[in-house]
């Protein structure tokens, strides 16, 4: 069975944007430095630095918990932020369903996703006393 060229050309132009779209998207480098504390309801404040083809950015966090959550701690986080096309991209709510136990240092790694479709993908060390098993959601900001 052949395809009339107008189909083929069609075709042809859908694979095209599909393969463009999806090359387009680009990663970044992130650091965070977020401080977290609470009883029942928590709260989460920081900032950090985005570096996306050669400029750095700097980034604001904040956020809400709500479940068990017991202490304070700060956690600072490195790693990348992928399926970006521009710097704004990364801004948004990043939602987690979580648990986790901090005595004096431990280990933390995260993957969180946003409405735009950026892909957070970080680790690190968190520091102080903490025990949570919680809903939270994140907001990042890119500082203008």
């Amino acid at each position: 069975m052949k395809l009339p060229s107008v189909a083929r050309a069609a075709l042809l132009a859908l694979a095209m944007l599909t393969g463009t779209s999806a090359a387009l998207a680009d990663e970044g480098a992130v650091t965070l430095v977020i401080f977290k504390g609470g009883w029942v309801f928590g709260g989460s404040a920081g900032k950090g630095v985005m570096t996306f083809h050669g400029q750095t950015y700097g980034l604001t966090a904040g956020g809400l918990d709500y479940g068990l959550v017991f202490g304070g701690s700060q956690t600072t986080l490195q790693g990348r932020v992928r399926n970006i096309r521009r710097p704004q991209d990364i801004n948004g709510v990043y939602a987690a369903a979580g648990m986790g136990v901090a005595l004096g240092a431990g280990v933390r790694g995260i993957l969180l996703t946003n409405q735009n479709g950026a892909v957070l993908e970080l680790s690190g060390k968190q520091v102080g006393l903490m025990a949570n098993v919680d809903l939270s959601g994140l907001a990042i900001t890119l500082k203008e």
